[in-house]
């Protein structure tokens, strides 16, 4: 099968690999429809996830046909239409009993951390599913069936970035009349923000130096937009026009935000995990007894952290990865019922030919590109 695979830094290939087979009694083999690149992979290929291997197949956010089926796997069948949540997930273990899904503890013999698709030998080694073909673990689990009458489009994101900015939102507690700071205007970013104004959000301020995204963001009813290259101290700015600072800010950026020299040699001899910008930002923007929610990917360790500055204003920090799983079901049905449309923030659907084409458009920002979709 064809599948996208990782080369070495800022280099990735559509190349010819063995198709997946079923392993376990519980595993399903999955024909992808679409599959979408998230900001996330390109962490991996700008070399800040360890554990790559020449050859690996990423891509996390992926849906299909199930096309074959291990013998104890009775929620679903072959033929039904599923979206596969990124997290992979026992269904069992004491976390996934608590709907901690992200942070499984049986599905990575490779450390403490919980399984991931496509995400390297550090989150389990699995293959990801920018290909033609899936294997699926745990599919009593993680698979979830989709209604026929909507699209990939509509419904590829109950993946990743739809819980994920969902549960960002929900992390922070944002509630009506609350001011919140959206840090970064990517996929996530976006969703962030639709999600923030569902939840009653008073006044959303979105942050980025890209002009086509803080464009995007200002469509969406009431958003106020900085852009960051504007202004010498962008916390300063952000805290003086909302009189004090914002009840909320969630950080969508992660590792792979605007790194000082220090910060990318420190990154390149892995001393730190890259960028700390956006969480500097957000120390700076945030009101005293505020929140901080981090839904963009870190790694590693962090040197000068501003630990202090949360401490000394009694700011609140919260983080992770979403446990997807437990958000699928609801986000879904608000879908059907009109209340949230992904579907504006995919500018480019590709064949999985041009994924390497496609990757090069979405990483170094050109044609307006917000999200990418793949079919193969």
């Amino acid at each position: 099968m064809k599948a996208v695979t990782y080369q070495g830094i800022k280099n990735v290939m559509v190349k010819e690999v063995r198709d997946p087979k079923i392993e376990k009694d519980d595993d399903i083999i999955l024909k992808v429809t679409s599959t979408a690149i998230c900001g996330s992979d390109l962490h991996i290929i700008h070399g800040m996830i360890p554990s790559m291997q020449k050859d690996y197949i990423i891509g996390h956010e992926t849906m299909g046909i199930v096309e074959e089926i291990g013998s104890k796997v009775s929620k679903i069948k072959k033929g039904d239409r599923v979206v596969v949540p990124f997290p992979v997930a026992c269904g069992h273990c004491f976390h996934c009993e608590k709907e901690e899904f992200s942070q499984c503890d049986n599905s990575n013999p490779n450390g403490e951390v919980g399984g991931l698709f496509g995400y390297s030998d550090l989150f389990g080694g699995y293959a990801g599913g920018q290909a033609e073909y899936l294997r699926v673990p745990f599919a009593n689990v993680g698979p979830h069936k989709v209604p026929e009458d909507l699209s990939d489009e509509q419904v590829l994101f109950l993946t990743d970035i739809l819980p994920t900015s969902y549960w960002g939102v929900e992390q922070a507690n944002v509630k009506p009349g609350d001011t919140v700071v959206v840090l970064g205007c990517g996929p996530v970013g976006l969703l962030t923000i639709k999600w923030a104004s569902i939840f009653g959000a008073k006044r959303i301020i979105a942050v980025d130096n890209i002009e086509y995204r803080l464009n995007h963001a200002k469509k969406y009813n009431g958003v106020e937009v900085v852009n960051f290259y504007e202004h010498d101290y962008t916390g300063d700015y952000i805290k003086e026009m909302t009189h004090g600072g914002a009840d909320v800010v969630i950080d969508c950026v992660g590792l792979d935000g605007k790194m000082t020299l220090i910060e990318k040699v420190e990154t390149l001899l892995k001393l730190q995990g890259g960028s700390k910008s956006a969480i500097e930002l957000a120390a700076q923007c945030v009101r005293k007894n505020g929140l901080v929610v981090l839904v963009g990917v870190y790694g590693l360790r962090y040197n000068n952290f501003p630990l202090g500055d949360f401490f000394s204003r009694n700011i609140s920090l919260k983080m992770g990865q979403c446990p997807a799983h437990k958000y699928v079901e609801p986000i879904l049905k608000m879908i059907q019922s009109k209340k949230i449309d992904p579907t504006d923030i995919i500018t480019h659907v590709l064949p999985l030919d041009k994924g390497e084409h496609a990757y090069n458009i979405f990483d170094n920002k050109l044609d307006n590109c917000i999200k990418v979709i793949l079919k193969p």
